[in-house]
């Protein structure tokens, strides 16, 4: 059987996936949005494996080692993030995590409605787990990053994207077409676990809908977006956008964070708080717990897979030689335990593979891999 072809085994609560270090768990957090009280639920829950929520590049939270998976799920269940037991993998519905408060649309409401929808509507339990939703509010922050289904809004609506293309479908309510452009998939889908596998899929769909595919520069095209640090709002009050180093955010962390108010997950594996008064407090809350809130930080863009002893397949412990080898800021480096290259953001990123033999950038064998990298980042 074709490799992409093959029973989805996405992970999620209920069904976990075994890595070497144990179950590891996959949480849903529909638009990255965690309320005090679920992020102080998750942290509860992580106690049951190695203490630390992951934030992957959906916006959503894995724990691993799960050692109890039931008592897990009932605290998840408990901090309200299990709503649904049949569409609990299907869930993944990133949102832009400024939500309209630097420019543009405020999408809360909408990752909320289609959340619901998409929970009450027994056909959507055939979404793969890697099927995923995007929610930008103008700004670009999620439209370019490949989404199966995107409604972006618009000076008087949305617009529809599909599998990163832009369609001629706009519309005023965004959820419905959202919804129907997934039940296109599921008709066409055969076996694929994304839009962008199918032949033809998304000009398929939009088809379907009645509209066609417009040129991907005409809509998508968006400047770089910066995620950390201090940004002042549209009302006068501020954002805080913060790193956390491996996309692994400590318990100690998360409670830090929770202490000011709502927080919302990144797809870049950072966090971000809004509609401070003063961001002063925050920022010394998160640097004291060890968050990165400096944009010119030199773990900024630095991203690596899980790497020894978490995975079976890598070759090294890849987040240990990457701290070692931090040196100064500059372009994103991605470190990868193996060929899989498993966690490597979109985009241009220095790529840096273990073998048997040592370390590649960019597939070529290097002696001294912190020399290397250093180089290559200033490149």
């Amino acid at each position: 059987m074709n490799e992409r072809n093959r029973a989805d085994a996405c992970p999620g609560v209920l069904e976990p996936h075994h890595a070497a270090d144990g179950p590891l768990v996959r949480v849903r957090v529909p638009g990255g949005v965690l309320s005090p009280d679920a992020l102080r639920g998750l942290v509860s829950a992580a106690e049951f494996g190695d203490g630390a929520l992951e934030l992957t590049s959906r916006a959503n939270v894995q724990v691993r080692a799960v050692r109890e998976l039931g008592a897990f799920e009932e605290r998840v269940r408990a901090a309200g993030l299990l709503p649904s037991r049949s569409h609990e993998r299907v869930r993944n519905i990133l949102g832009s995590p400024f939500s309209g408060r630097l420019g543009g649309t405020d999408v809360t409401s909408v990752n909320s409605v289609l959340d619901r929808e998409l929970c009450s509507r027994t056909v959507f339990t055939e979404l793969p787990g890697r099927f995923l939703f995007a929610v930008d509010d103008g700004r670009g922050e999620v439209a370019g990053l490949g989404a199966d289904v995107t409604v972006r809004a618009e000076t008087g609506g949305w617009r529809l994207l599909l599998a990163g293309a832009p369609t001629t479908l706009g519309v005023g309510d965004p959820v419905p077409l959202a919804l129907r452009a997934a039940e296109e998939f599921l008709a066409i889908r055969e076996g694929h676990w994304r839009l962008a596998e199918v032949p033809d899929g998304a000009a398929r769909v939009a088809a379907a809908l009645g509209g066609s595919l417009l040129d991907r520069a005409a809509l998508i095209d968006a400047p770089a977006l910066d995620s950390i640090g201090v940004f002042e709002q549209l009302d006068g009050r501020f954002a805080l956008g913060a790193l956390a180093p491996f996309g692994r955010l400590t318990g100690e962390q998360a409670l830090a964070l929770a202490e000011f108010g709502t927080v919302r997950l990144t797809p870049w594996r950072g966090v971000v708080l809004l509609d401070l008064t003063d961001p002063r407090p925050a920022v010394r809350a998160a640097g004291a717990a060890g968050l990165v809130t400096e944009a010119d930080s030199p773990w900024a863009g630095v991203t690596a897979c899980a790497g020894k002893p978490n995975c079976a397949k890598a070759i090294r412990d890849v987040r240990a030689d990457a701290s070692a080898a931090i040196g100064a800021p500059g372009r994103p480096v991605h470190w990868a335990g193996c060929g899989r290259h498993c966690g490597k953001p979109r985009g241009p990123v220095v790529l840096v593979e273990a073998t048997e033999n040592g370390y590649l950038i960019d597939g070529v064998p290097v002696e001294d891999v912190t020399a290397a990298v250093e180089t290559a980042r200033k490149q």
